[in-house]
């Protein structure tokens, strides 16, 4: 098999990672302020850095909220359009090492995609994600800038302003530690809280209910899956290396961040040409 392309269409940043008989190529993102500008920017960049040329491509495979924007061949190039989900599963099993796994998708919302072997469904997900994250941060930091609202984080605390169960009382309830959450920004009617406290209840926010949401997917399966493979550019944060230990703690599973994990579901799509 020759150079395959994969690539995530986003609404303004597109992701592209090539296939080169098995082996990850050059995975790389760009932002540009539409989908297609966004997309042929990535495709352009990606062969002019690493030397391709167009008949060196086997295949295009495209996938992602953008990818319905695309309606002919990209520059004459056999392309498919894949499923997100499908591309979602494919990627994350490739570079987690995992045959069966809860696939957490942590874009704009969070999606969860549940993998046993050969079988990928999509089973479900929630409006919280990257997008309630810069939302919030705009109305309450008056930036939504992701770097900075981290920055902010480094110099605060999410204890500050959320109510943790030690905080009302002296000794773990029902196996609930000490340090968990009782009640995100339950203590800011209690306490003066700085910026950088709120920057980093936001982040701590978003992050432990996907985290509670993605174990609560799995609760009622019936095939006893416990790892969970975070994929998307919120796994870039610093936090998720304080909140997702925790819930581990909490439910007895295991998450993982995959080497290429903003990159999984372009992988992904790369993937679904042997299929």
């Amino acid at each position: 098999m020759g150079l395959v392309l994969g690539i995530d269409v986003g609404g303004s940043t597109t992701k592209i990672v090539g296939l080169n008989n098995g082996q990850i190529q050059s995975p790389m993102f760009i932002t540009a302020t539409d989908p297609i500008t966004s997309l042929f920017g990535a495709f352009g960049k990606f062969i002019y850095d690493n030397g391709v040329k167009l008949d060196d491509i086997e295949h295009v495979m495209i996938t992602g909220v953008g990818a319905s924007s695309v309606e002919m061949p990209i520059y004459g190039l056999p392309t498919t359009k894949v499923d997100e989900f499908l591309a979602d599963g494919l990627g994350a099993r490739y570079d987690s090492g995992f045959e069966r796994l809860v696939v957490v998708s942590m874009g704009t919302g969070t999606t969860f995609v549940r993998v046993n072997g050969e079988d990928i469904k999509h089973i479900g997900g929630i409006s919280m994600g990257g997008g309630t994250l810069q939302g919030l941060s705009k109305l309450l930091l008056s930036t939504d800038r992701v770097k900075d609202v981290v920055t902010m984080a480094n110099e605060g605390k999410s204890s500050n302003v959320n109510l943790l169960i030690g905080d009302i009382c002296r000794n773990d309830i029902n196996g609930l530690p000490m340090h968990v959450t009782a009640s995100l920004f339950g203590k800011v009617r209690n306490a003066q809280v700085t910026q950088g406290d709120i920057a980093s209840g936001l982040i701590h926010m978003v992050l432990e209910t996907i985290g509670s949401c993605a174990y609560m997917s799995q609760v009622n399966g019936d095939d006893g899956i416990t790892d969970f493979v975070l994929i998307g550019n919120m796994t870039r944060l610093p936090q998720c290396n304080e909140v997702f230990p925790m819930i581990e703690g909490l439910y007895g599973i295991k998450f993982h961040i995959p080497a290429h994990a903003e990159f999984c579901t372009a992988l992904g799509a790369a993937l679904a040409y042997k299929k």
